[in-house]
This record gives structure tokens, C-alpha cells and sequence, in this order.
């Protein structure tokens, strides 16, 4: 068997004029959990479709474990689907439900009920099985749904924004969720989003998607430390984007790099840095107490402006605030600044 779980050799789809997926080259290894991150329109959610065979390319081929499967349907592919509204039947039982598949196959009923009791206990929902989707909460649908997708035993499941109807509570704790099944069923997971944090927290490796191209491929950390563009920077988390004389005043060079914010610390204007530091003066314009940490903004001396976050280790929202309008210098380590393209 082939270690690529799903290949992309220059896959196209367009729609009209418009290019959803423009020449996409991607790889995703058997048993990773694979996440395609990117803004609205970003053409991640018609890769996805593309994989389960909804909607086919224009030109390129798609394989699944080394058999390319660009012009088969979906009933013909080893995939499942796990969608953001669950698409439960409101009528049948969480047991029927998640039985459903087996049904088709004509699983007998004592088969189909061992596999249904396994897959209730692997979601965490023993003794659900006579409830019907209404008496459940968001994240218990979400649950059964997972169950009915991973009882068939495909080789890939997708998972189309499964967690974006969820309270930000619930959403992290299915993040956990999410990452322990697949760790204990072993399944390939390709997995759209457009919240950065569900795919970092989730990913073994994370494809960043920006018009219809693949602007970055990487671990969380190397998309997160190590952007390869000034899109990625922006997009995966918050950074500044500095370029431009602004630049040229703080690293002796106008090329565009990136800081995160939580890479500068803020210090009194008097303060002497060392031959490894970058620094730069500006005035607080704005404080924002967020609990966990603060957030300054800082206005640069001679033009720009600097996000800077801090945690509250030692301080109160009464100590930060009064740093507002007050003269500071900033400061960072050389080796954090990232050098990005456009």
C-alpha cells in the first residue's frame, strides 16, 4: 500500500473564469491528521469535495493510496464525510443512525449492534443508543456523526468545518476529542477550517490556502515560527508585518519580516539592549486587558505600529491600563524576526 493516504498532481477545478483550485500539488500520509486552513473561497472546502468524488477536477489527477480516483463516484471511494450540521436523520435513534451504513451493506442486526456499541463507547456516548438527535446536545451530534462516518472503516475521513456550529467551550474540547480518536482509530483525517487555532491545536501537518493555491505546507510549528509568506504570517495567528523605511530603521533593512507579538516586550525608554536585540521607541495608543494577557498597541517613533501581547503574570487590569500613552522601548531577539515574501 502506498504511504500517500490522498495525492493531488497539479489538480485544477474551475468554475467558469473563476479558479477555485489553481495547479495544486499536495500529499497526505497514511494515518495523519492533515488540516486545510485558509480564508473563505480559499478553494480548501472544493479540495475536500474533490477527495470524496462531490465534485471532480478540471485538469490533474487525485489518487487515494496509489489508485487514482479523479472520475470515480463517491459510493466507489473509501472515504466518509463528516459534515458542520451532522445530517442525522431527526427520526431514527442514535443507534440507527449510526448504523445506517452497515444497514445498506446488509450487516445483520446483532453485527450491526456489537459495531454500534463499540463506536458509542470510542465517542464517549455509552447508553445514548435509544435517543434521538433532538434529545442531544451540539457536541453529542457531533459526536454520533463521527461515529456513523468511522463505523464503515473508511481509509480517509473528511471532516468539512465539523466543529464551526459549536460554542468556543465545546469546540475546544472537541478539539481534544477529535485528536484521540484519530489517534486511537488510526484513520488517515483531512480536516477543512478556517479557524487557525482548531488546526494547530489538531494537525500533525497543516496545508495553508490562500486563492485557489497552497501558499504553505508544514507542522504547526514550522507554519506558526517559520512562515513562508506574508500571507501565512497574517493568516496563522497574529504578526507584524513590518517593511519599508520602518523597517530599514529598526533591522538596517527595508525587506519585509514579521514579528509575533508575543516575541516583544515592552520596556522603559532608557533601556540598553545587546548586540542580539532589535529595538525600536514608540508611545502605548491603546491597552486591551484580556485576562490571560494584555495587548498593546504601540506607535512607533517616526510612523508605523507594533502589536505587542504580554501575559499577566504579576500584573491587574489596574497596572496595565496605566500604561496607556506612556513613552516605552521595544525590544526582541534577533533570531525571531522572519523574513517573508509577498
Amino acid at each position: 500500500m502506498s504511504d500517500s493516504a490522498v495525492l493531488f498532481k497539479n489538480v485544477s477545478r474551475h468554475f467558469g473564469d473563476v479558479k477555485a483550485v489553481d495547479d495544486v500539488a499536495l500529499e497526505v500520509k497514511d494515518g495523519e491528521f492533515f488540516s486545510m486552513l485558509g480564508p473563505s473561497g480559499s478553494g480548501k472546502t472544493t479540495c475536500l469535495r474533490m477527495i470524496a468524488g462531490f465534485d471532480r477536477p478540471t485538469s490533474g489527477h487525485i489518487y487515494l493510496y496509489g489508485q487514482d480516483v479523479s472520475n470515480l463516484p463517491p459510493y466507489e471511494r473509501s472515504v466518509n464525510t463528516v459534515f458542520q450540521d451532522y445530517a442525522l436523520f431527526p427520526h431514527m435513534t442514535v443507534e440507527d443512525n449510526i448504523a445506517y451504513g452497515l444497514m445498506i451493506k446488509k450487516v445483520s442486526r446483532a453485527q450491526r449492534m456489537k459495531q454500534v456499541d463499540d463506536m458509542l463507547d470510542l465517542v464517549r456516548l455509552p447508553g445514548f443508543g435509544h435517543r434521538k438527535p433532538s434529545q442531544l446536545s451540539g457536541g453529542q451530534r457531533q459526536r454520533v456523526a463521527l461515529a456513523r462516518a468511522l463505523i464503515n472503516h473508511p481509509k480517509v475521513l473528511l471532516l468539512d468545518e465539523p466543529l464551526g456550529a459549536l460554542d468556543l467551550k465545546l469546540r475546544q474540547q472537541m478539539q481534544v476529542e477529535l485528536k484521540n480518536i484519530q489517534q486511537r482509530v488510526g484513520i488517515t483525517f483531512v480536516f477543512v477550517t478556517h479557524d487557525q487555532e482548531e488546526a494547530l491545536t489538531m494537525s500533525d501537518r497543516i496545508a495553508v490556502f490562500n486563492q485557489g493555491k497552497i501558499e504553505q505546507v508544514g507542522t504547526p510549528a514550522e507554519v506558526y515560527e517559520h512562515p513562508a509568506t506574508s500571507f501565512v504570517a497574517s493568516f496563522v495567528g497574529t504578526s507584524n508585518l513590518v517593511s519599508g523605511e520602518v523597517a530599514k530603521r529598526i533591522t538596517g533593512s527595508d525587506a519585509r519580516f514579521s514579528i509575533r507579538p508575543e516575541k516583544i516586550h515592552l520596556a522603559a525608554p532608557s533601556q540598553q539592549m545587546g548586540a542580539e536585540m532589535f529595538a525600536a521607541d514608540g508611545k502605548v495608543r491603546d491597552v486591551v486587558y484580556l485576562g490571560l494577557y494584555t495587548r498593546y498597541l504601540v506607535e512607533l517613533d517616526g510612523g508605523g505600529d507594533l502589536v505587542v501581547v504580554e501575559q499577566n503574570l504579576k500584573t491587574t487590569s489596574m497596572d496595565v491600563m496605566k500604561v496607556r500613552g506612556q513613552k516605552v522601548r521595544l525590544f526582541w531577539q534577533k533570531d525571531h524576526v522572519r523574513y517573508v515574501g509577498g
